[in-house]
């Protein structure tokens, strides 16, 4: 087995982020609170997925694109994770800057289409795009103090289970949805406290589009996610007494045609 082209690996990178903001978002944006009423019964009733639905979908996509892309590219979509992942020796440092590269480029354009989307039906964009943030942008009112902490600590949690889960003896099949899986149960916390990020690219892809107090608050929701994700690859090895450095998370092919080249023009194994 080969590593794939930079560009195939930036390009899956891009486009799960793409997926994973538009669906998820797409989710809390147009589908969290829906109020309707019957002809027959004068009370509204909320038909909208609520908080629940909203972390299935951020759970749910993150386990779709891993299994559709994640084979090409490692399926990080997530500055926090790549970090996390290359500082357990995971993943190789020279490639951390493109691959946080395509995850924002393939956030933001998720974001635009978002905005569009809701200025198509005449709706005002400004605090309408499931942005992040504290103090009053908080959906429960918590402060910046809580905030950091339960950003760094669920995205800990999230790498931790990455790390675990696409180790060699662990079932591969698997990976997908024990990732998923983790990242709904993060959500399940995260949401009232910051509107859940656990994912810088994802908050970036919506909050400049989102406007109010969103774009002066991103730097926490890049600040906790990747202090979570130092932590979580930092001390993996050390809590579990499981050495995993030589297993790359960064995609592999069969494909000599499609695999990376070092210097000397000789495809690169994947490890």
């Amino acid at each position: 087995m080969y590593q794939p082209k930079m560009s195939s690996r930036l390009g899956a990178e891009a486009f799960g982020t793409f997926w994973l903001v538009f669906v998820a978002c797409g989710t809390a944006i147009f589908n969290g609170k829906v109020v309707t009423q019957s002809l027959s019964d004068s009370t509204p009733v909320q038909i909208g997925v609520g908080r629940l639905g909203i972390a299935l979908a951020f759970g749910l996509v993150v386990m779709v694109m891993i299994y559709a892309v994640g084979h090409v590219s490692g399926g990080h979509f997530n500055p926090a994770v790549t970090i996390g992942l290359a500082i357990s020796r995971r993943f190789n440092w020279r490639d951390v800057l493109p691959y946080l590269a395509a995850q924002v480029i393939g956030g933001l354009i998720a974001g635009a289409a978002l905005a569009g989307l809701v200025s198509s039906r005449g709706l005002p964009v400004t605090d309408n795009l499931a942005a992040n943030g504290y103090g009053d942008a908080s959906p429960d009112g918590f402060g910046l103090g809580a905030v950091l902490i339960v950003e760094a600590l669920m995205t800990a949690f999230f790498v931790y289970v990455i790390l675990g889960s696409t180790k060699d003896d662990a079932p591969k099949a698997f990976a997908p949805l024990a990732i998923g899986f983790a990242f709904t149960l993060a959500y399940f916390v995260a949401i009232p406290v910051s509107n859940a990020s656990i994912n810088p690219a994802r908050s970036t892809a919506v909050a400049f589009f989102n406007g109010g107090e969103a774009p002066a608050q991103l730097w926490a929701f890049w600040v906790a996610p990747i202090v979570g994700g130092l932590i979580a690859g930092a001390t993996y090895a050390w809590i579990t007494g499981d050495d995993r450095r030589h297993l790359d998370v960064d995609g592999s092919t069969s494909d000599v045609d499609n695999a990376e080249l070092d210097e000397a023009g000789r495809p690169v194994l994947d490890r």
